[in-house]
């Protein structure tokens, strides 16, 4: 494939290694606005782009690639205010959108269990609370998995009806956030009963899984149109 890598942070270098090792192009990358205006005839060579950029810039960054009916998959979170828009551009105009919170395969793993879980935790009276941890470099808070993770409880389990970063209440699925050194992302979730307590967790090492995954999505969006996440590409 030729891609366009939109945010050349530390994701986007790492995304545009596994790439390159999987005997793909990288046409262009994208870090900031005056490189949006040079580049713009790079990116239109693009068979897909691959965003790990920032919250505030990731709507324009689709925006664009949807400009150019380019393919895109969206490694950045917590834009998801905007979510509803961008679907009903891109269903309207038969474009293509991969979007996951976490592109880890360990992760979405985690997202299968963590359903089984919540169920069981209503059915015999089990407690759950969460934890996640992340570099000091992450912006939201919780993180966009913490949050799918948490929304995924609230699914299957009654016991709560809504979660929170604040101090644990009632009806309420308490989620503990750190923010500590170059930590590539720990989520855990706990049930606790008076007898015992289950915990699930995954620790990324590195950030191979999340490039891995990211080009797994823009592999499986060649030809597609539609919106698409990790549960199709399993």
């Amino acid at each position: 494939m030729r891609i366009a890598i939109i945010g050349y942070g530390k994701m986007g270098h790492e995304v545009e290694k596994a790439a390159l090792a999987r005997q793909h192009e990288i046409v262009v990358t994208i870090d900031n606005p005056q490189e949006w205006e040079e580049r713009i005839e790079k990116l239109k060579q693009a068979d897909v782009a691959i965003d790990f950029s920032q919250p505030d810039q990731v709507v324009g960054n689709i925006n664009r690639c949807f400009d150019f009916h380019i393919p895109i998959v969206v490694g950045t979170t917590a834009w998801q205010d905007h979510f509803e828009e961008i679907k009903a551009r891109c269903l309207a105009e038969k474009q293509s959108l991969f979007t996951a919170p976490n592109f880890s395969i360990g992760m979405n793993i985690m997202f299968m269990l963590n359903k089984q879980l919540a169920k069981y935790a209503e059915k015999y009276g089990y407690q759950l609370s969460m934890a996640e941890t992340h570099h000091i470099h992450k912006l939201d808070k919780p993180s966009g998995t913490a949050v799918k993770l948490a929304n995924d409880i609230l699914s299957v389990n009654h016991d709560y009806d809504h979660w929170s970063i604040e101090e644990p209440a009632e009806h309420t699925l308490y989620i503990k956030v750190t923010r500590e050194g170059e930590v590539n992302g720990i989520h855990s979730v706990m049930a606790e009963s008076p007898a015992d307590k289950i915990t699930l967790t995954h620790e990324a090492f590195n950030r191979q899984g999340f490039a891995m995954g990211a080009l797994a999505a823009a592999e499986f969006l060649i030809g597609k149109t539609g919106v698409f996440g990790m549960e199709d590409l399993f």
